[in-house]
């Protein structure tokens, strides 16, 4: 969750100039972490079974 988090501040530092493209950014930005966390509750169980094998591990968040 920290990668998620981490790409969500980035894409609100890319754009703090402009209101209308934040605005846009932001949207974006929540669009990706909900997709992000739509695809890790689908694949539960197979993260789940990598998890044994490396304690910790989560997909990354690309952008």
């Amino acid at each position: 969750m920290y990668i998620a988090f981490s790409a969500l501040q980035q894409s609100a530092r890319d754009n703090n100039n402009q209101n209308n493209l934040d605005i846009l950014n932001e949207n974006e930005a929540l669009q990706r972490f909900e997709g992000y966390r739509a695809a890790c509750e689908k694949y539960r169980d197979e993260i789940a079974v990598i998890q044994k094998y490396i304690p910790g591990w989560m997909p990354a968040f690309s952008r």
